[in-house]
C-alpha cells in the first residue's frame, strides 16, 4: 500500500522493500531543512569563529545541532498527524491571527535572507570560474526558475538539494583535511569554553545553526513527500537525524579549516573568498577550488530552499494553500528569488541594512515560531502517542529560552 503523495509524484516507500532501500527512500525532507539552514551566513560565522578563536567554539555548533534536531522533530511529528498544514493547524488550535502571522513572518525573513543567498551563489561561482559575481547570481536564479516551472517541482527540488548537500559535504570535508588541522585540538573544542573577546559571535553562531524558521518548514516537506504516521521512527533515523547532523558536521569542518589556516599562516581569513585563496596557498590550486565548490553548493541550496519555504508559507498564511504545484505558490517563490536578484544588481555596496532588517525580523518571529511548535506538539488531542515526552520538552524549553536570549541580544544590539 502506498501513501497519498499530495500531487508531488513521490510515493512513500513500500514496507516490503529491504530496510536499506526503505531508509534511502525516506531521505529528503530534513535534508531540505538542513540545506536552508546552511547558507552564506552560517559559513561567514564559522570562518570567523575558526580564524579568530581556533577550535574553541566547535561546541556551539554541536549544542545548536542537538536543539535543531529537537525542533525539527517536533515539526515533523506535527506534519505527520495534522489533517492540514502547520499554518492551518495553528489557525485551528491557536487562532487564525496566530497561524497567519506564522506564514507571513517566515516569508518576510526569507525575503531578506534571499539577498545573502543571491550574493553568495554568485560569489561562489566567481571564485571557480571568474567573472562578475552578479552575473553568476543571475545564472543561479534562472536555474531555480527552470526547476520551478518544471512539472513535479518537489521531486526535482528534493533531488537537487540532496545532490548539493553531497557536493558541499565533500567540499568542506576535503577542505578541512587539506588545511592540515590539529584534530586533537578540534576534539577538545567540543568542551564548552567561552574565550575572551568573543562578543556577539556566539549569538551569531547559535542563530545560524539553530534555525527555528527552517525547522518549522519540516512539517511541510513531510506532507509534500506523503510520509505516513507509522513511518515516523524509521524516517527519524534515516532522514531527520542525518539531515540535521550533516550541516552541523559541515559547519564544524569549516571552523576546522579556518582554524588550521590561521594556525599555519598566522593570518585569519576575513571571508569565503579570502579563505579559499589561503587554502590554495596551503594545499595548492585544488584546495581553493574544493572550498569554492562547497561554498557555491551551500549558497545555491540555501537560495532554492529559502525561496521555496518563503513562497509556500506566505501562500498558506494568506489561505491560498501550500501545494508546490499551485501557480500562486510558485509566483510567491519567484517573488522571493526576484527580490534577492534585484537587490544584488541595484545595491551599490554590501547590503548591510537588509541583513540588519532580517535580524530584526528574526527577533520577532523565531521565538514565536518556536512557541508555536512547542504548543502544538504538546497537544494531546492533536498528537496522540506522538505528543512530546518529558525529555523532548526539556530540550524544547532549553532551546526556546536559548533562541529567545539570542534574539533579545540581537534586538539590543540593533537598537
Amino acid at each position: 500500500m502506498q501513501a497519498p503523495t499530495g500531487g508531488t509524484g513521490i510515493t512513500a516507500p513500500r514496507r516490503n522493500r529491504p530496510r536499506l532501500l526503505r531508509a534511502l527512500a525516506l531521505m529528503g525532507p530534513a535534508f531540505i531543512v538542513g540545506a536552508w539552514q546552511f547558507g552564506p551566513g552560517n559559513l561567514a560565522s564559522a570562518i570567523e569563529a575558526g580564524g579568530r578563536f581556533g577550535y574553541s567554539l566547535i561546541w556551539v555548533v554541536a549544542v545548536s545541532t542537538v536543539l535543531m534536531i529537537a525542533f525539527t522533530d517536533m515539526s515533523v511529528r506535527i506534519g505527520l498527524v495534522s489533517p492540514g498544514s502547520l499554518v492551518d493547524t495553528a489557525k485551528a488550535r491557536l487562532g487564525r491571527p496566530w497561524g497567519a502571522a506564522s506564514g507571513v513572518g517566515v516569508f518576510l525573513i526569507t525575503l531578506m535572507f534571499s539577498v545573502g543567498n543571491a550574493v553568495g551563489s554568485g560569489l561562489g561561482l566567481s571564485m571557480i570560474l571568474g567573472g562578475p559575481p552578479a552575473l553568476w547570481t543571475l545564472a543561479c536564479t534562472l536555474l531555480v526558475v527552470v526547476l520551478l516551472v518544471a512539472k513535479g517541482y518537489y521531486k526535482r527540488f528534493e533531488r537537487v538539494l540532496l545532490l548539493t548537500v553531497i557536493v558541499m559535504g565533500l567540499g568542506f570535508l576535503a577542505s578541512a583535511f587539506l588545511s592540515g588541522p590539529d584534530w586533537g585540538a578540534a576534539a577538545r573544542g567540543l568542551v564548552p569554553t567561552v574565550p575572551g573577546g568573543v562578543g556577539l559571535l556566539i549569538i551569531a553562531m547559535v542563530g545560524t545553526n539553530f534555525s527555528i524558521n527552517a525547522a518549522f518548514y519540516a512539517g511541510y516537506t513531510v506532507r509534500e513527500r506523503g510520509l505516513r504516521r507509522d513511518q515516523y521512527r524509521e524516517s527519524t533515523l534515516s532522514d531527520t537525524v542525518p539531515g540535521i547532523v550533516a550541516p552541523g558536521i559541515m559547519t564544524i569542518m569549516v571552523i576546522v579549516a579556518s582554524a588550521a589556516v590561521a594556525a599555519n599562516t598566522g593570518d585569519a581569513a576575513g571571508g569565503a573568498g579570502e579563505l579559499s585563496g589561503v587554502l590554495e596557498t596551503v594545499a595548492g590550486p585544488v584546495g581553493g577550488y574544493v572550498f569554492a565548490a562547497g561554498f557555491t553548493a551551500a549558497a545555491f541550496s540555501s537560495m532554492l530552499a529559502n525561496a521555496t519555504a518563503g513562497g509556500t508559507l506566505l501562500a498558506d498564511g494568506l489561505g491560498w494553500g501550500h501545494s508546490l504545484e499551485d501557480r500562486r505558490v510558485r509566483l510567491l517563490i519567484l517573488a522571493v528569488l526576484g527580490f534577492g536578484l534585484a537587490v544584488t544588481f541595484l545595491a551599490s555596496g554590501s547590503p548591510v541594512e537588509l541583513i540588519i532588517t532580517a535580524q530584526a525580523l528574526t527577533v520577532v518571529v523565531a521565538p514565536f515560531l518556536g512557541l508555536t511548535l512547542l504548543l502544538l506538539s504538546n497537544s494531546r488531542a492533536l498528537m496522540g502517542d506522538l505528543r512530546n515526552r518529558w525529555w523532548q520538552n526539556v530540550l524544547g524549553v532549553l532551546g526556546w529560552l536559548g533562541i529567545l536570549g539570542v534574539c533579545l541580544n540581537l534586538l539590543l544590539g540593533i537598537l
